[in-house]
């Protein structure tokens, strides 16, 4: 049993932990696979020139970084999903992603339905114990 005294924390949502973490992660892969297609650039000539690599690699890092701070917002899995598209598709410059990308694909969805599952649990179990719970508790 919890005392009065004590503030209960409200912990942050599973799915948007989940798909931010994801999101992030993306954004590291994107690195990777930028300096990958600059190394190919360099060896094969008449490929696209390192600075629109570069632009393009640079646009998808901050979209995946910039996504993972908004899922919160109305519509922001539904743009974290169009972006794991986004993401399958380095594989056109770099084929060994449409592999690794079908992974984060997969974790994608699995972190969205897992998450989902998991709020829900959370939000039964803390309706069956209020004395846990507080309304009024302060916010942080």
């Amino acid at each position: 049993m919890s005392s009065p005294a004590q503030a209960v924390r409200r912990k942050r949502p599973a799915r948007l932990q989940f798909t931010s973490t994801i999101l992030l992660l993306e954004a590291f892969l994107v690195l990777f696979v930028t300096l990958v297609a600059y190394g190919l650039a360099a060896i094969e000539p008449g490929g696209p020139s390192g600075g629109a690599i570069w632009a393009v690699g640079g646009a998808l890092m901050l979209i995946l970084v910039v996504l993972s701070r908004l899922m919160t917002w109305p519509g922001g899995y539904i743009a974290g999903s169009v972006a794991q598209v986004l993401v399958l598709a380095t594989g056109l410059a770099v084929p060994m992603m449409f592999i690794v990308g079908g992974v984060f694909v997969a974790m994608w969805v699995v972190a969205l339905r897992l998450g989902g599952r998991i709020d829900r649990e959370r939000a039964e179990w803390a309706a069956a114990h209020p004395e846990d719970y507080p309304e009024d508790q302060p916010q942080d």
